[in-house]
């Protein structure tokens, strides 16, 4: 089994194939500053297989290579950023919230 992802700028969103076929995408906003991960869904034939970590693992690392702040709104970006500290750098912290 081979996963590819790719980045669907048009759509706004990461895909994920697996042999060549469709099997998931993390949507995203981007600005200067901040990428936001609102949605991610993979096919049901293919969960449990590394899809949604691969969509997560390229989703990241692209906000590094960008030097963008991650907002993880999407509960399975967030999950999956909360068990890999190494991108816990990239979380983006509202300042108001971080001086209370």
């Amino acid at each position: 089994m081979s996963t590819s992802v790719t980045d669907a700028e048009a759509e706004r969103r990461f895909e994920a194939r697996v042999d060549g076929s469709f099997a998931g995408f993390a949507d995203y906003l981007r600005t200067e500053e901040l990428v936001v991960y609102p949605h991610t869904e993979v096919d049901p034939a293919y969960e449990g297989q590394g899809v949604g970590s691969a969509l997560a693992r390229a989703a990241l690392d692209d906000a590094r290579r960008r030097g963008l702040r991650v907002l993880a709104t999407c509960p399975f970006i967030s999950g999956w950023m909360a068990r890999h500290p190494e991108y816990q750098d990239l979380a983006y912290q509202n300042r108001s919230q971080a001086t209370d």
